[in-house]
């Protein structure tokens, strides 16, 4: 089937082309850089012709709160009404695990905007909502890091590998939509300060991790499952000791 993927030239959306197309399926990364933007609505009915389902995995080139719920809002809408007039039979979205836990971060309430925008536009579809991703432990690293050191809170942490959040995402858009919301999770959970003192160390990281009750995690105080899923998760397979970027050179 012919799938297109919103975001198909980021870190996940380039994985699930890839993954997609092994498995026979006729996927199209979609992206301002291929002529695509959800913002302006440039190149989505061309795009959408044809196409079964909808990958949305695109992300904000701006975290400040009133712009990134600008994104999403305006995004999200561009895209749906382009996949009614195509015809899309199925509407996937990547989101985040905990969203709701925050509702003060402005990252968190653009995603639940976005999710509810989905929900309410008569289009089958499934939300696939992720914890974060390995591939991002220097940047929170670098957002904790105050005065030299990392602040990070004493609560659970379950990170998972891209490529499990992109084989999860790429299998559930194959099937019968969801209508519904699922998470996926790393299949382990840390303590968050812990989890970084031990980063830190394979990357023979100078920084001292400081437990700190009151840390935030990109403007949000962190209460003890506000990062991890529900029981019904789906679990990655990879482990972080196991992650070929755990002790990568920065780059």
């Amino acid at each position: 089937m012919k799938i297109v993927v919103i975001g198909g030239t980021g870190l996940i959306g380039s994985k699930l082309v890839a993954k997609l197309g092994e498995h026979g399926h006729e996927a199209v990364a979609a992206s301002p850089s291929t002529g695509v933007n959800t913002l302006t609505g440039e190149g989505l009915a061309e795009v959408l012709t044809g196409a079964s389902v909808v990958i949305d995995v695109s992300d904000s080139p701006s975290f400040e709160a009133a712009a990134v719920l600008e994104f999403f809002e305006t995004s999200t809408r561009n895209l749906l009404a382009a996949e009614k007039a195509a015809g899309v039979g199925h509407h996937v979205a990547l989101s985040v695990v905990g969203t709701e836990r925050m509702p003060e971060n402005g990252y968190s309430r653009a995603k639940i905007a976005q999710e509810k925008l989905i929900e309410k536009s008569g289009i089958p579809f499934s939300l696939v909502a992720a914890t974060q991703f390995f591939e991002f432990t220097r940047s929170i690293a670098g957002e904790a890091t105050d005065d030299g050191k990392v602040r990070m809170a004493h609560v659970l942490f379950q990170p998972i590998a891209g490529d499990d959040v992109a084989q999860t995402v790429g299998r559930i858009s194959v099937g019968a939509p969801l209508n519904g919301r699922v998470e996926v999770a790393g299949p382990e959970q840390f303590r968050m300060d812990d989890f970084f003192r031990d980063a830190l160390a394979a990357w023979g990281d100078p920084r001292e991790v400081v437990t700190d009750p009151h840390a935030r995690y990109f403007g949000s105080e962190l209460s003890e499952r506000s990062l991890v899923p529900g029981d019904d998760a789906i679990l990655g397979q990879t482990r972080y000791r196991d992650w070929p970027g755990r002790t990568a050179p920065k780059k």
